[in-house]
């Protein structure tokens, strides 16, 4: 069983632990915000499988206290080549508030899911008082809060522009994106005997270099100058110009290196390496976890990310929609990284046989789940392309949108003898599977991969992402126009229709976008209504790092064409906007009411808050039910005649 594991079955977490393996030192050592989960979704743990399958001695300490006397950064000692410093799987300010900038109560990271574990930009943190304790010994960042902080950029939660985040935590060297390949590199080179600061032609990494040293030399790679980070300072302007060249090349074939001078030094931003192929991400999630929390957190009570994730199966990275206010494509990247089958199905073999497994696989998919396998039928034509997104503001012709390898994934999971359902619980993209706006696509292969998803992977609500209703709003965020997801949902409920499956469409939205202005949100929460939404999934947008939607925010400016965007910035506006979602509670309709008297549309306010709802986002029995005026009175009796006619 599971629970009688030997405690070298995880990464060492102690030097108990180290010398049960009968070492003496460790060669690196990794220090993470996130509690230590062996499992494939936790970066800390891929890296540390990583560091292990290259024959290194590795250990970790997971969320160190950084308020006493540092004895956790101590335990181990100096590591013989350098510290890995992550701040887990979450940018710790965004984990750590709420849009409005409230402070959360609990963090999902954490055994306990309790709050106050890490410190605010916990790399910086973590990588200056290594530097204090140990300042001979190399520093490497990495993990999603460096990875979108490697340039000058704008954070929300400080209200300031900083540089890049090499410059404010001193560590070394900052690996970007997804960090197996890098990383792989890195040790190599270090097994050959290179020092770790002549580390400077790796891909996919940044470094900080005097100006006076110049810039190291490489014939295979064109250089591309940022305007520096005083100018980006002095004028938002420069700095909006910017983001255009570091989106562009973070996600080309063959991209070039980034420069930018922050005070006396150079940054230096090594081109991205070539997407994984499908034996690279193989390796990477075949790697022996043990799937389990670290066994010392077990009285700490359960980790809430991992309760989430842990008996769901990741097919792929990476995502080719852009999205203008997503961070996703600009760390795992434009282009698609697929698993092949044969590593999937043996992750569900491990999956069942895990000891509290009920035959409930709960999300089999990824950043969209139905991106996999999807690439250029040209890869010739990708390698030349700039566009941050591959299906707006239409799905490009050399895009290849057939679903088929999905749809048979999914039933060779389905008749899995110890599976009884496998769900996709990570959303899906509702245009590529929507004729109107993915004209070149297959009808039948979209209708196929629509049955076996709604017939047999739905847990009772599917998630999509319209995001918003306002045309101008919607090319801002690079998302289709409304009248598509009105389409996609004639497809869906059509669908639910002939296999009475009673099962909702759950539309994700946001307010106070860059671009949108409070009739807007009124706009939405009118059409959603007619559409029979009481909308739940909502967020306020949060502007971070390494977005289109940000960079607006702060500078004013679209960085693609620099011309200036309104975007509701005070707490008043964009509390405002956030209300409108939630037209239907009574405590909001007298606001609403003085809210929309003034309103250009005079229509808004009676079709908000006087026509009835539709009862179309009910079960179909319960709608029926309702709205069947002979059976007033009688809920209770029909209950189970129209429960029973619809299922």
């Amino acid at each position: 069983m599971e629970s009688k594991r030997p405690i070298t079955d995880w990464l060492p977490t102690t030097m108990k632990e180290v010398k049960k393996r009968d070492w003496d030192e460790l060669d690196v050592v990794i220090i993470s915000g996130d509690t230590y989960v062996d499992h494939p979704s936790f970066g800390t743990a891929v890296i540390g499988r990583i560091i292990e399958s290259e024959g290194f001695k590795v250990a970790i300490i997971a969320q160190p206290n950084w308020q006493d006397d540092l004895r956790d950064f101590k335990k181990f000692g100096k590591p013989k080549y350098f510290f890995g410093i992550t701040a887990g799987c979450m940018d710790t300010m965004v984990n750590h508030y709420t849009a409005g900038k409230r402070r959360r109560s609990t963090d999902a990271y954490t055994a306990g899911g309790k709050a106050g574990h890490r410190p605010d930009y916990a790399v910086n943190t973590y990588s200056n008082i290594i530097k204090k304790l140990y300042p001979d010994v190399p520093v490497l960042i990495g993990g999603i809060e460096a990875s979108l902080r490697r340039v000058t950029h704008y954070d929300y939660w400080s209200d300031k522009l900083m540089p890049s985040i090499l410059a404010t935590s001193n560590a070394d060297l900052l690996v970007y994106g997804m960090g197996e390949q890098p990383l792989r590199e890195v040790l190599q080179l270090l097994k050959k005997g290179v020092p770790f600061h002549q580390l400077t032609m790796v891909k996919q990494t940044a470094y900080l270099r005097p100006q006076e040293k110049g810039i190291p030399k490489n014939k295979k790679w064109e250089d591309l100058e940022l305007n520096s980070h005083e100018l980006c300072l002095k004028d938002k302007k420069s700095f909006a110009a910017n983001f255009k060249y570091v989106e562009q090349e973070s996600n080309k074939t063959y991209a070039k290196r980034i420069i930018q001078k922050i005070g006396e030094k150079n940054l230096i931003i090594n081109p991205p390496f070539p997407t994984m192929t499908e034996k690279e991400i193989d390796n990477s999630f075949d790697l022996p976890y043990t799937r389990l929390p670290h066994p010392k957190y077990k009285k700490r009570g359960p980790i809430p990310a991992y309760e989430m994730i842990k008996f769901s199966i990741n097919m792929h990275r990476g995502c080719f929609g852009g999205c203008s206010f997503c961070t996703i494509s600009a760390h795992q990247g434009k282009f698609i990284a697929s698993r092949s089958e044969k590593s999937i199905l043996k992750e569900v073999d491990k999956v069942t046989e895990m000891e509290d497994f009920k035959g409930y696989i709960s999300d089999i998919g990824g950043p969209s789940a139905n991106m996999y396998q999807l690439k250029g039928k040209d890869l010739s034509i990708c390698d030349k392309c700039v566009a941050p997104s591959c299906i707006h503001p239409m799905v490009c012709s050399n895009l290849d949108t057939n679903h088929s390898a999905m749809t048979e994934l999914y039933k060779k999971v389905d008749a899995h003898p110890k599976v009884k359902k496998a769900f996709v619980g990570s959303g899906i993209r509702y245009d590529l599977l929507t004729p109107s706006y993915n004209k070149k696509g297959d009808k039948e292969d979209m209708r196929r991969y629509m049955e076996q998803l709604q017939k047999r992977h739905v847990s009772g609500r599917l998630k999509v992402a319209p995001e918003h209703t306002a045309s101008g709003t919607l090319r801002l965020m690079r998302k289709p126009e409304f009248k598509h997801f009105k389409e996609f949902k004639k497809i869906y409920d059509k669908i639910d229709d002939k296999f009475n499956l009673n099962q909702r469409l759950i539309p994700y939205f946001i307010s106070s976008h860059p671009g949108c202005e409070e009739e807007d949100m009124a706009n939405l929460a009118v059409e959603t209504k007619e559409l029979g939404f009481e909308l739940e999934q909502v967020q306020d947008f949060t502007p971070t790092p390494m977005t289109v939607a940000t960079v607006i925010y702060y500078s004013g400016y679209h960085p693609y064409t620099l011309k200036p965007y309104y975007t509701p910035k005070s707490p008043e506006e964009k509390k405002k906007q956030h209300r409108l979602f939630f037209w239907y509670k009574k405590e909001n309709q007298e606001w609403i009411r003085k809210a929309l008297s003034k309103a250009k549309d005079p229509t808004l306010l009676e079709r908000l808050l006087k026509r009835k709802p539709s009862n179309s986002s009910k079960p179909k029995w319960l709608a029926e039910q309702h709205n069947a005026k002979k059976y007033k009175g009688k809920k209770k009796k029909t209950r189970g005649k129209f429960k029973r006619k619809y299922n």
